[in-house]
């Protein structure tokens, strides 16, 4: 990272919803904004020149599903080696939940967190509780969260299970403008559930979440978005009946959106008996079926499905590192999403490369009213330079945030972000 105001990116191919992404051009930045673009700029008065031939660059990417754990757990993650993680995976934005300790239930600890972020080149977003203290009980002071920097507000980690308290957060999402987002769970159903239930937890013996448990409170939310008119956005669905009620949904014009994690249009609970009990592949939702993921994709192929994210879940090495069934559920994930879904969606034909960048930077920020960038001349540099064919594999050494918990080391990954570009900061990946 370097505070960089000043610098040229040469030979970088633009592409947004106002670039096709043919053209091969060089961009001045100046104080922060680009102030030129063409083609054969001079790079005489440039102080700080970079070459990315052959590279694209797009609006910034944003995660908008990400644990910072800061406060209260600054042994897995904080805010700073989060946007470490978040800068290597191409991410300019991220929008953080709210299970921390204290959590993010009042205006003092969103103002925390934006004031912990304002210096570092990834722009930080907190997501404020629905209830206070996350005890499901009461609701939380959700505009004055709003008025002190929040843009959404879960209870994420856990569910909001009390259905009028949802529909008092939904009347309060159509006042604010704003989502409430739902991890969506019926616990009653789903615990103890160690991972999916279906043919492999039976072989392996472990109790499992059946996908009912994600299906029902999804149905829950989508009816009480279409009574009260509010905005629910489904957290990391991970079922094919969940992508069918929110298809419906959205077909009879219930205010819904719904985001997917890398890892669920990808692995199946079938990786953890091959991986003999690896705890770096239980996470909540559980990695599912064959059919699942084959959902996901064609809920990202045909727009059901909004937004890619992560769900970044940073665990200790002595949290996981114990029997499968008292691991944490989470996995890291803002390094490798990039890979992942170049590989799963861009080289399979699934998704033109403007229809994945939808999903990572204009989708997020219309959802949680966010300034979306431009690559004209006269704004505010907020950039991603990545390129798709890049094979490399992804090592521990690799791995920015301050965890390591990812099933994804030692794999092949197609494509990568090469830098970022941010509050006048540039970020040059090495591999």
């Amino acid at each position: 990272m370097s505070i960089t105001p000043d610098i040229l990116l040469q030979n970088v191919t633009p592409i947004s919803r106002k670039h096709d992404g043919n053209e091969q051009l060089d961009i001045r930045i100046r104080s922060g904004s680009v102030v030129e673009i063409g083609k054969g700029l001079s790079s005489s008065e440039d102080k700080e020149v970079q070459d990315f031939e052959g590279a694209y660059l797009s609006p910034g990417w944003v995660d908008m599903h990400v644990h910072l754990r800061e406060p209260g757990f600054e042994h897995k993650e904080t805010i700073e080696t989060g946007c470490k993680a978040a800068a290597f995976g191409g991410f300019t934005e991220v929008a953080c939940m709210p299970n921390t300790n204290p959590p993010i239930h009042t205006r003092d600890v969103v103002e925390f967190i934006k004031k912990k972020g304002e210096k570092l080149p990834v722009e930080v977003h907190p997501i404020g509780c629905v209830s206070k203290d996350r005890e499901g009980e009461s609701i939380a002071e959700m505009g004055d969260m709003q008025d002190g920097g929040a843009v959404a507000f879960s209870d994420d980690g856990d569910p909001v299970s009390n259905a009028q308290l949802m529909r008092v957060a939904l009347e309060y999402s159509s006042m604010l403008g704003v989502p409430i987002i739902n991890h969506e769970e019926d616990l009653k159903l789903s615990r103890p559930g160690y991972m999916h239930e279906g043919k492999v937890s039976t072989r392996l013996g472990l109790d499992g979440t059946p996908g009912i448990a994600e299906e029902v409170m999804i149905a829950r939310d989508l009816l009480l978005a279409e009574f009260t008119g509010g905005h629910i956005h489904v957290a990391h669905i991970s079922t094919a009946k969940g992508v069918e009620l929110v298809r419906r949904a959205k077909a009879d014009g219930v205010n819904v959106t719904t985001e997917v994690c890398p890892h669920h249009f990808d692995l199946t609970d079938e990786e953890i008996e091959n991986r003999d009990f690896d705890t770096n592949c239980k996470m909540h939702p559980p990695l599912r079926t064959a059919e699942d993921v084959e959902a996901m994709i064609e809920g990202l192929a045909d727009g059901t499905i909004d937004v890619i994210c992560t769900d970044h879940a940073p665990h200790a090495i002595q949290e996981k590192e114990v029997e499968f069934i008292y691991a944490p559920n989470g996995i890291i994930g803002l390094e490798t999403a990039w890979g992942v879904s170049v590989r799963q969606l861009l080289k399979s034909g699934v998704l033109e490369l403007e229809q994945l960048l939808e999903k990572l930077v204009y989708n997020p920020r219309e959802i949680l009213n966010l300034e979306i960038p431009e690559i004209t001349e006269g704004t505010v540099a907020n950039l991603t330079i990545f390129n798709t064919d890049q094979e490399w594999t992804f090592e521990e050494r690799h791995v920015k945030s301050k965890s390591a918990n990812s099933p994804y080391l030692e794999t092949k990954m197609s494509g990568r972000a090469e830098a970022i570009y941010n509050k006048g900061q540039f970020v040059l990946n090495e591999i």
